[in-house]
């Protein structure tokens, strides 16, 4: 059974244009790896952090959209922890949007006459 994901992590402010594309592919094909679809990618760009982390002020924020079996996330996330290039990540499982029951329209009621 798969369900829908959101991960975002910060990277190094200090890394190269280059760099930032190679982790970004690293991180979608590891995905890939562990059997995710619809993959969608979104760079938001170098930003301050609202207190530092790991001696950076600033960060470069990538967000993941995804679905994929619940095995996939483990492994991910620790290759983003051991990676030295992201700096904080996080994972949260999105709400699964339940289609709403149309209502039932009641039978009119027939007026009974003596």
């Amino acid at each position: 059974m798969t369900t829908t994901y959101e991960t975002m992590y910060i990277l190094r402010p200090d890394l190269g244009d280059e760099l930032i594309e190679q982790a970004i592919t690293k991180y979608q094909n590891l995905l890939r790896d562990q059997g995710a679809e619809d993959i969608q990618i979104q760079n938001r760009g170098k930003r301050r952090l609202a207190y530092e982390i790991k001696k950076h002020r600033d960060g470069i924020y990538i967000q993941l959209n995804y679905t994929a079996p619940a095995t996939a996330i483990a492994p991910f996330e620790r290759a983003m922890r051991l990676s030295e290039e992201v700096i904080r990540y996080l994972t949260i499982k999105q709400e699964a949007e339940q289609e709403k029951p149309a209502k039932e329209e009641k039978p009119a009621k027939v007026a009974a006459t003596v």
